[in-house]
């Protein structure tokens, strides 16, 4: 019986069938039969390459793909397909460029237009992509993918309430997409549309409940609305469906630790360190957290996050030093001048070369270290004091204010992640400041746009921030202030690690520190707590304040 002849056309064919019927296997082994006869047949590179795609083998993919547009560099498709792979194999740039050489084979193609969109969005270039997107809406129909895009687009550029309504426009013709539901619900959270929010990602896990970034999300949403032991739920859904995610890890920190769970709070915490943008400093010396006695050994303590931080967890210096522990510590550039005179021990800017050593620990590791609860937080207040040089300095610039005096700063750093909640407007308080028997001294550091000329219009405001050197400076106006009026940044931790009496403006779901409700704090017994009892509501917290401040005044 005469064998018939291999037909590569046929086998393609036949291949291509399988293919195109899920049945991926015997599609491989055709496709891989035809190249054994032909290496060079540019379709069986090609459609291989999308087997393998579809196969997570994206080193195959790549290097079928590469040969076959090497064989045949005027295929649109092919180009588009690589373009594909390489963003799999974070390769954007590379992508991008895949995808230009399409487009210059097609360039009028919507959905290569809206392609390089999708790759511009991935290299940060919302701007660049904002524009693919309106051209490809242009050249066709309002396509939902285009117009999630845009709206992806648009969040990213900080436009957050025209991507909503893109991603509203795309749901009304595919109204129970997953992905464009999961990116209406966080517009709605980036525009404190709380309740909004926890809704919407109720919509996109309904469609998709093993979502792990809704759940991820759902539980951020609550944890703004102040209620942490739903948001723990959600977060640990969200680490059972990807127990690698550090982010998810990171909020069930917070959401325990706001909820006085400590201990399996400061466990979470060391989380931080895997997410982007944290990294622990370089060192050979082993980490410590509190696995034996430190006794006899030097440990280096390590500012690592924001100057409340480092002010805050000091407060473990003499804990560890009755352990037997010597300390060297190492701070910001702006704390070193008041710790190194304040703390006891040996103190290093950032930068500067270093003792010897034994052990590391960075400072938000201690409460973990010393196995930290409610019950135990260390509060021998003061345990920071200002210089007497600097009271010296400072006194006569402050004596001669009338009446109590009140130092005041109404805003953190503008790149905090959460400073849109916690910095409030200066003219906010400006109900404050017709008060009679008080004197306001500014200690506001950094002034955003339009606060000197707010400044101008209070008299009773002394502005002094632009004359602090560094927190030594501050220690000593705050010793020399009858009350520190703030909203949650590094002065609050100052005065309280004074013992100064604070007054702590609150937004509605404070930091961890501060738990979830309560005017008082077992961090810093001084400090009075007034809280948003809505979000957003900053108006009814300086009415409180107001009427505080008229007893202290009276008093």
């Amino acid at each position: 019986m005469q064998t018939r002849p291999f037909d590569p056309g046929h086998a393609l064919q036949q291949a291509l069938a399988l293919h195109r019927q899920g049945q991926l296997r015997d599609a491989d082994k055709i496709y891989t039969r035809i190249l054994k006869a032909s290496p060079d047949n540019f379709d069986a590179l090609h459609l291989l390459a999308l087997v393998k795609a579809d196969a997570k083998q994206m080193g195959e993919a790549y290097r079928l793909m590469s040969a076959a547009l090497k064989v045949n560099p005027k295929v649109a498709d092919a180009w588009a397909n690589f373009a594909n792979v390489l963003h799999v194999l974070k390769r954007d740039d590379e992508a991008l460029g895949a995808i230009d050489k399409a487009l210059a084979l097609r360039p009028d193609d919507r959905v290569l237009i809206q392609q390089r969109g999708n790759a511009l969005l991935s290299l940060g270039r919302p701007a660049d992509a904002l524009a693919c997107f309106d051209a490809a809406l242009k050249a066709g129909n309002a396509n939902p993918d285009s117009l999630n895009g845009r709206g992806l687009a648009l969040a990213a550029l900080g436009r957050t309430g025209d991507a909503l309504a893109a991603f509203d426009t795309a749901l009304v013709s595919t109204p129970l997409r997953a992905d464009v539901l999961y990116n209406r619900a966080n517009a709605l959270l980036a525009l404190d549309r709380l309740g909004e929010s926890v809704a919407g990602f109720d919509r996109v896990l309904a469609r998709a409940p093993n979502h792990a970034k809704a759940w991820l999300n759902r539980g951020r949403a609550l944890q703004s609305l102040n209620r942490p032991a739903e948001a723990v739920a959600c977060f640990e859904k969200a680490i059972v469906l990807d127990r690698d995610d550090a982010d998810a890890h990171f909020n069930l920190a917070l959401a325990l630790l706001s909820a006085g769970d400590y201990a399996r709070g400061f466990r979470e915490y060391e989380w931080r360190w895997k997410r982007t943008g944290m990294r622990p400093r370089k060192s050979s010396k082993p980490v410590w957290l509190g696995e034996f006695p430190p006794s006899g050994r030097t440990i280096l303590l390590q500012a690592e996050q924001g100057l409340g931080d480092t002010i805050q967890f000091v407060r473990y210096i003499p804990l560890l030093a009755r352990m037997g522990a010597k300390i060297a510590l190492e701070v910001q550039p702006e704390l070193n001048a008041l710790l190194s005179g304040a703390s006891g021990v040996a103190c290093y800017a950032r930068g500067e070369p270093l003792p010897t050593f034994d052990l590391v620990c960075p400072l938000g590791s201690l409460p973990l270290a010393l196995k930290t609860t409610p019950a135990t937080i260390p509060a021998d207040n003061p345990y920071l004091a200002p210089d007497q040089e600097r009271l010296a300095q400072w006194r006569g610039r402050l004596s001669p204010l009338p009446g109590k005096r009140i130092a005041i700063a109404w805003a953190g750093h503008a790149r905090h992640v959460n400073d849109r909640n916690r910095s409030l407007d200066l003219d906010l308080l400006a109900p404050l400041f017709d008060l009679v028997g008080l004197s306001f001294v500014s200690i506001q550091r950094d002034l955003r746009d339009g606060d000197t000329d707010k400044l101008a219009r209070y008299p009773n405001v002394t502005h002094v921030g632009g004359e602090l050197s560094d927190m030594a400076d501050t220690a000593a106006v705050l010793a020399l202030s009858d009350l520190t009026l703030a909203v949650d940044t590094s002065v609050v931790h100052l005065a309280g690690a004074l013992a100064r009496t604070c007054w702590v403006l609150l937004p509605f779901a404070a930091d961890w520190r501060w738990g979830v409700s309560g005017e008082t704090n077992a961090w810093y017994p001084q400090a009075r707590l007034f809280r948003q009892s809505a979000v957003g509501d900053w108006p009814a917290v300086i009415a409180r304040v107001r009427d505080a401040l008229a007893q202290l005044a009276a008093a």
